[in-house]
């Protein structure tokens, strides 16, 4: 059974040490949080959380490409009054484990739930951390350009001989700007903090985000008929989203409850597949894995 558009029933290190070496371009995911889903995921403590995560990222590790990029959502939790510090211990590992931590983007939700706590305010934002295994890797800025806004209208009016020129930072940054570079344009390139409602409808998903965050890395790291992985797939929005941009997915969890959601969300929605020309490259393996592996 060919893996590529399936979602598999299992633990995560099981089924991908049937996936072959270099065979995925993106890794999207959200885990469980330390000490959070424990009715859906049994619940990893944060002092355990680092060595847990380790061998999972070890067969991220190897199947993705090398050009390609792995996005980790994820946000430390409140213990004993501080945050914890398992997400800056994961990245430490992790890079000693091969990895490059490259670049960390940061969701703000637009639509959190208000709420008062005596020693700090709600939780607004969530890291999107992303890591390669090289400096070079795919990218397209140009996908996820951004309307330039109606500051340019005035700005750009009357422009003054610094505007014309190269203006560097009076800080000695080496940072410089030429206001006049942004006559004529519509677009420009976003900054790495995207502004996002969470997904009202839970999908009976203990944490579902919007289709859209995964759909910005997607159109950001990947091109048509690119293959995605989810190794914690839960409802099935990173597999959804990927379909949609005529990628291909690979979608795991091990909760037999998510898996059948995630299918179904699938069939019933209309999804632009890539033309058979994108997938020429892309190897078969036959390979099953629709058996609980470990629990679920």
């Amino acid at each position: 059974m060919n893996y590529l558009n399936q979602i598999f029933h299992g633990d995560c290190e099981e089924v991908l040490k049937q996936l072959p070496d270099n065979s995925v371009d993106l890794i999207f995911t959200s885990p469980p949080y330390a000490d959070q889903r424990r009715h859906t995921y049994g619940g990893v403590s944060p002092d355990e959380y680092v060595d847990w995560f380790l061998p999972k990222s070890a067969h991220f590790l190897r199947v993705l490409k090398p050009t390609g990029t792995f996005v980790l959502n994820i946000k430390e939790r409140v213990v004993n009054g501080e945050r914890h510090i398992y997400v800056i211990e994961l990245i430490l590992r992790m890079r000693e484990q091969g990895w490059l931590w490259t670049e960390e983007f940061m969701w703000h939700k637009k639509n959190s739930y208000p709420g008062k706590w005596p020693n700090r305010f709600r939780d607004n934002w969530e890291r999107l951390i992303q890591f390669n295994k090289q400096k070079q890797f795919k990218m397209f800025q140009d996908a996820v350009m951004v309307p330039v806004g109606d500051w340019a209208k005035d700005r750009l009016a009357n422009l003054s001989q610094t505007d014309k020129t190269r203006d560097e930072s009076k800080v000695g940054s080496g940072f410089g700007k030429n206001v006049s570079n942004w006559l004529g344009r519509d677009k420009v390139y976003p900054n790495n903090v995207l502004h996002m409602a969470t997904e009202c409808a839970n999908k009976n998903h203990s944490a579902t985000f919007p289709v859209a965050l995964p759909e910005w890395f997607i159109k950001l790291f990947t091109e048509p008929g690119d293959v995605v992985l989810d190794p914690f797939i839960g409802s099935g929005t990173t597999a959804l989203a990927a379909a949609q941009l005529g990628r291909q997915y690979v979608g795991i969890d091990i909760n037999r409850e998510y898996i059948d959601l995630a299918r179904k969300r699938i069939s019933e929605t209309q999804i632009r597949l890539p033309n058979i020309a994108d997938l020429s490259g892309l190897k078969e393996n036959s390979i099953s894995f629709d058996t609980p592996v470990c629990g679920g």
